[in-house]
């Protein structure tokens, strides 16, 4: 969720989603990225923080 790719979807059954690889996800996406690839994600970039 600190990722700025990370997005909120309207669809109930994918409610999460990355925009940088283009998928929606019942889980948290960067754990679906671990679990098909065994790494982090690479795409990860911190949300800036809003003061």
């Amino acid at each position: 969720m600190a990722c700025r790719h990370f997005y909120i979807t309207w669809d109930l059954s994918f409610p999460k989603g990355c925009r940088a690889f283009q998928f929606k996800t019942s889980n948290q996406p960067s754990l679906d990225v671990f679990r098909s690839s065994g790494e982090p994600c690479l795409k990860f970039q911190a949300k800036p923080i809003k003061r």
